[in-house]
């Protein structure tokens, strides 16, 4: 490992990389390595790639061993993207060393975390004026949670986006509920309130939208939260991983609030299925080994009927409790349809809970597949075989779903996955929600909450089961697939975005024009 605040540049960041595009935008990503987060921001350095920029993606080693495969790939492909890692200083931090290093930072760590990445900010300055990382940047692209990226991209005199892997009808939810003190005077976190300043009524409660790091009884969060509102509100536009016929009274609403320019590029993952070689870009896309191998997916489903497998996946943070298992197991048992589980972390049950899997894995052979790790979802999810997905409705799988053409029954379990199930719900009338209200994961007080296997069984059958209902509801799920790609395709809303990004960031061009309205 290198000492720190030196860099190890990888994947080509040389100048003689850039293929002498000097006349090239230069986008510098700095993602979150939540994979939530990092996995669309990486799908839109490559997109941006591949319509002709330099993007070049920063982070720690633990970012970078997750991103290279992938960035290599896009590489021996042609396209001019790079890979810089930087150290973290554990020790300024007060980060564990290695506390980074697995799915998902520990909660306990996330605070020594971010102040860990934000050490990061002169080692990064001094890569990026160093003549081996030329051209010169032109915009840095910084998830929201970075906020320290302000001063980064103040001292190169660049402009800086933020990035979101959400939905605008989620963020101008959270925005508007703060602009308004809409919690004002509420002292019950479960207490409905109206979002305000909408034209359609949405009811949610604070438990469900306590807003970016707000709600947190320890002093350093809040002011945390404020620092991201700054720079939220400084941010010279946004990327958000959505596309504009989906949602656009919400994509124009929070343009409007913000007063900014918001470009919508997604679906994302659409970069992907763009690729000659469909089947191992989608099996790699989750930035982790997956537990099955994608061609024993397909085989496996390959013998089901087309429409007849619900797939359940609750992706990288949330873990179900022991009793949850066995209730979502049951549930799936009985409704009767084929199914695709994935448990992430299965091994770290007890011996009860494991000894259950086995028992059920052994009744329901041939018809359920229980993934013991992770999954290659996007190649599960554009299986012919598939017809529904049980979700925790984060963005990243929700949006997956609607560019499949899938309902969804939906089982939200903390902060904007609540709104995500509104979208899916309410909005898009595209799923089926096992009732929920309060958040599983990240409780403020510990709460067992319990979904019980009939309301699952009940959930799948009502989404994968005949009547006009369920056809309306896939009827809607197709057309909005429909929708998203064309987005993707040349002449669509999320294309001409992309271009939009690559045109205004180039090097000369009018700075007032690159982030002013349309």
């Amino acid at each position: 490992m290198t000492s720190q605040g030196q860099a190890t540049t990888l994947a080509g960041a040389d100048a003689d990389a850039a293929g002498g595009s000097n006349a090239a935008a230069h986008f510098v990503f700095v993602p979150l390595r939540e994979q939530g987060h990092l996995i669309p921001a990486v799908d839109t350095a490559l997109l941006l790639a591949s319509h002709g920029a330099v993007c070049t993606i920063v982070g720690p080693p633990s970012t970078a061993a997750l991103v290279r495969p992938t960035v290599d790939s896009a590489q021996r492909s042609g396209l001019q993207v790079r890979l810089a890692e930087f150290p973290l200083d554990y020790a300024a931090s007060g980060l564990p060393e290695g506390a980074d290093a697995g799915d998902s930072i520990p909660p306990m760590h996330m605070w020594s975390y971010y102040r860990a990445m934000a050490l990061l900010r002169e080692p990064i300055e001094r890569y990026l004026r160093a003549a081996h990382a030329a051209p010169f940047p032109t915009c840095i692209v910084s998830d929201f949670i970075h906020p320290w990226t302000t001063e980064l991209a103040a001292n190169l005199g660049v402009p800086r986006l933020s990035f979101f892997s959400m939905c605008a009808f989620g963020l101008l939810c959270h925005h508007n509920l703060e602009r308004f003190n809409a919690w004002d005077g509420v002292e019950d976190p479960n207490a409905p309130v109206v979002v305000p300043g909408l034209e359609r009524r949405f009811v949610v409660t604070r438990a469900q939208a306590p807003g970016f790091f707000r709600g947190i009884p320890i002093p350093c969060w809040e002011e945390f939260a404020d620092y991201i509102e700054r720079a939220r509100a400084e941010a010279d536009g946004v990327i958000m991983n959505t596309f504009e016929e989906m949602e656009p009274e919400f994509v124009a609403g929070y343009a409007a609030a913000r007063n900014m320019k918001v470009w919508t590029v997604g679906p994302v993952s659409t970069y992907h299925q763009t690729r000659t070689t469909l089947a191992t870009t989608l099996a790699s896309r989750g930035l982790r080994p997956c537990a099955v191998d994608a061609d024993e997916c397909i085989r496996w489903l390959d013998g089901k009927a087309p429409g007849s497998v619900v797939y359940v996946s609750f992706g990288s943070i949330s873990r179900a409790e022991p009793k949850q298992i066995v209730e979502l197991g049951l549930g799936l048992e009985a409704s009767g349809h084929p199914f695709i589980w994935v448990l992430r972390n299965a091994g770290d049950y007890d011996e009860a809970t494991r000894a259950f899997l086995g028992e059920l894995e052994a009744r329901v052979a041939g018809r359920g597949l229980l993934v013991r790790g992770w999954a290659p979802q996007l190649l599960v999810l554009s299986h012919d075989a598939v017809g529904g997905f049980v979700t925790h409705c984060g963005w990243n799988s929700t949006l997956e779903a609607v560019a499949a053409g899938l309902p969804v029954v939906t089982w939200p379990h903390f902060t904007d996955q609540f709104l995500n199930e509104k979208m899916a719900v309410e909005v898009l009338g595209i799923g089926v929600s096992v009732g929920v209200t309060e958040p599983l994961t990240y409780q403020a007080v510990k709460k067992e909450i319990v979904v019980g296997r009939k309301v699952v069984e009940d959930a799948v059958r009502s989404v994968m089961g005949g009547g006009e209902e369920a056809e309306a509801r896939r009827r809607r799920a197709r057309a909005l697939a429909a929708k998203a790609r064309a987005a993707a395709e040349v002449g669509g809303s999320s294309h001409a975005n992309l271009l939009d990004l690559v045109k205004r960031f180039q090097p000369g061009a009018p700075r007032g024009d690159a982030v002013s309205q349309m």
